[in-house]
């Protein structure tokens, strides 16, 4: 497969930067990369300085602009279809596939589902994001009334979501509501991440149960917030960790043994159902995308 065509990372130096040389502060601050490769694209032009090359040891001044040219590069294969599930001139509302992460970041960049879907819809500005292994209902705004509109009513919770997860474990209740808080909490290789913390910021999940299986049960999980990893982590929280989940145990937090990274996959997790008022025309729209086989209630 070909390599993308690469792109221009732009940086505002912030007051905290003043004298620092431009290699630390790239090293410090982009930590995909290190001290070592940060030094060779300096040497090799590809970093710039208020629209001059770069030299390493230069002392940065606040206002200055860093400006990073990647080279095309050869991105992870990962699904690239949707499937269209809603579309008029001011909303657009796609099927996102598992494994596709939605907007560039880690070395994605035309493998998104906002670069795909802007090459048929230029203009779409993603209204929320999915996890890069969680499949379903992406809302996108196709003009800027549409955007503002519908970023509002995401805002004040007027927005229905409901997610199908698969859980460890079987519950002795049926229906439970958690509003345990999110925050930072450590991690061993990132330093921390997002996970169940009683000073972190309140969260608020409905968990269902829809069907209970030997050691496994299938939930649907309305949420009110969208913390990072909120569902993953509140139905650990609940003791039911999803099914695969490399980094979140019972609890809430990370895994004590190798957790792994908040981008991993091999959970199973669904946007199922999205229900928003239509900002154009006022009525409710409500939108499902189908269930892979291994969420479905047998």
């Amino acid at each position: 497969m070909r390599p993308n065509r690469g792109w221009t990372y732009r940086v505002q130096v912030g007051p905290e930067a003043a004298g620092r040389s431009v290699l630390a502060y790239l090293a410090d601050t982009f930590l995909h990369s290190g001290i070592d490769e940060w030094a060779a694209r300096l040497v090799g032009g590809e970093v710039a300085l208020d629209g001059k090359p770069a030299g390493a040891d230069e002392a940065l001044r606040p206002g200055q602009v860093i400006t990073w040219r990647r080279p095309p590069w050869h991105e992870p294969d990962v699904p690239l279809h949707f499937d269209v599930l809603w579309e008029d001139v001011s909303v657009l509302a796609v099927h996102k596939p598992a494994g596709l992460p939605t907007m560039p970041a880690g070395g994605f960049l035309e493998h998104t589902l906002l670069w795909q879907v802007r090459t048929r819809y230029p203009g779409a500005h993603p209204v929320h994001r999915l996890g890069r292994f969680t499949s379903g209902v992406v809302l996108f705004a196709l003009s800027s009334d549409a955007a503002g509109a519908l970023g509002r009513d995401w805002r004040e919770r007027r927005v229905t979501k409901w997610y199908r997860a698969l859980g460890c474990g079987v519950p002795d209740w049926g229906e439970t509501e958690i509003v345990q808080p999110i925050g930072p909490v450590p991690h061993p290789r990132l330093g921390s991440v997002h996970g169940a913390s009683a000073q972190g910021k309140p969260a608020h999940s409905m968990l269902r149960v829809v069907e209970r299986r030997d050691d496994e049960t299938v939930f649907d999980v309305c949420i009110t917030t969208g913390r990072p990893h909120q569902i993953r982590i509140h139905l650990a929280f609940a003791g039911h960790p999803l099914v695969g989940d490399p980094l979140y145990a019972e609890g809430g937090r990370p895994r004590l043994l190798d957790p792994g990274l908040p981008g991993d996959g091999g959970y199973r997790l669904h946007a199922h159902r999205l229900g928003f008022t239509h900002p154009a025309t006022g009525q409710r729209v409500d939108l499902i995308a189908p269930l892979p086989p291994v969420l479905e209630s047998r």
